[in-house]
């Protein structure tokens, strides 16, 4: 059974030459994000869904219903789909393993939503995997498609800033309030997770550190559960990170949170930025224009969306803009450190992304 690309609506981008369709199916249906994922399968018009496969029944059919595509019944039938080159893992975090190292094995191109895995071991081998099959891979870190971390990092890198002394970045919502993990429990079993409220969404945050600064020395943490709505799940917490060259730096994390004015702060000794609602505000004597009362304006442009780069980059072969194995795998020894530190309540040393 084929998928119809008929009832599809136009793209918004217009190809001065037709993209050949390229085939692509959803291996596991699991993570809250994968109904915008669809969203954006749907609307690509160079791109064929070939298929669907769950180990949840009702999951699969409701997910090729919405694509018009067939459920697939398993894992190995779904790979062996004549001329399928790339697939969308949303499963649950504890089956990532398994069927990343099918998926690297049959040499297809793979979008893993984030965290990569539950931790450093897990993570450690996926990243072979994929590398060694010499695929093109992503994950759902979309903050550095943003303008204002691009330039913030970009000014990083130039040394703009002086001696950083200090980073501060955060990303929170209130979903616990809204209820917004009915049907998506999973998320709140750490068995299946991995994490809690503070490693769900504090992994975004913590790419974006480890994106920026790369000397990483020790972590310690808090985490707590104010609600206590799901046994044994965290709501929120915090992380204090120590870097070799001196720069300490804190994120924070959580469901609870019903607004969230400022997202990020970089201090230094020449220049200090902060971003609220995606606008950069910039000072420094050394940057033209960074009065740090308007929003600084001299941006790069926006990247598309994380997922939007991976089909982008599976079109043109050109993975320059993707999170590679080997970074999302770091991500998840991070993030294991960081709850390590907060069970036992002390410094947990990390080495250093090389």
């Amino acid at each position: 059974m084929e998928c119809s690309k008929s009832s599809l609506p136009s793209s918004p981008q217009t190809f001065s030459k037709r993209l050949p369709l390229k085939k692509i199916a959803l291996l596991g249906a699991a993570h809250i994000h994968t109904p915008g994922f669809v969203k954006k399968l749907v609307a690509r018009p160079d791109y064929h869904i070939a298929g669907v496969w769950d180990h949840d029944a009702a999951r699969a059919l409701h997910n090729s219903e919405q694509l018009g595509c067939p459920v697939i019944s398993g894992v190995q039938e779904l790979l062996k789909i004549e001329g399928l080159e790339a697939v969308i893992v949303c499963a649950e975090t504890d089956r990532h393993e398994e069927l990343i190292e099918q998926v690297a094995k049959a040499r297809k191109h793979c979008f893993a939503e984030k965290p990569l895995g539950m931790g450093k071991a897990d993570s450690e081998r996926m990243q072979k995997a994929l590398e060694d099959a010499g695929v093109l891979f992503q994950t759902g870190y979309f903050n550095r498609s943003k303008a204002a971390y691009r330039k913030i990092k970009e000014l990083i890198d130039a040394g703009s800033f002086g001696a950083i002394s200090r980073i501060r970045l955060n990303n929170c919502h209130s979903g616990l309030q809204r209820n917004i993990f009915e049907g998506w429990e999973w998320l709140t079993d750490m068995k299946q997770s991995g994490v809690g409220a503070f490693g769900d969404l504090g992994t975004h945050v913590l790419d974006l550190l480890l994106w920026f600064m790369g000397d990483l020395d020790s972590v310690t943490a808090t985490l707590n559960q104010p609600m206590g709505r799901y046994p044994g799940c965290d709501e929120n917490g915090e992380a204090i990170l120590r870097f070799k060259s001196g720069v300490i730096a804190s994120i924070a994390a959580g469901w609870l949170d019903l607004a969230q004015p400022m997202t990020a702060q970089v201090s230094g000794t020449k220049a200090h930025a902060y971003v609220a609602q995606d606008e950069l505000y910039l000072v420094g004597d050394e940057i033209p224009n960074a009065d740090g009362q308007s929003p600084y304006t001299d941006l790069p442009e926006n990247l598309p969306h994380a997922f939007d780069l991976f089909l982008d980059a599976v079109q043109s072969g050109n993975g320059a803009n993707l999170v590679s194995p080997k970074e999302s795998a770091y991500r998840s020894t991070v993030m294991e450190a960081i709850y390590q530190a907060a069970e036992t309540r002390q410094w947990v040393s990390v080495e250093p992304y090389s």
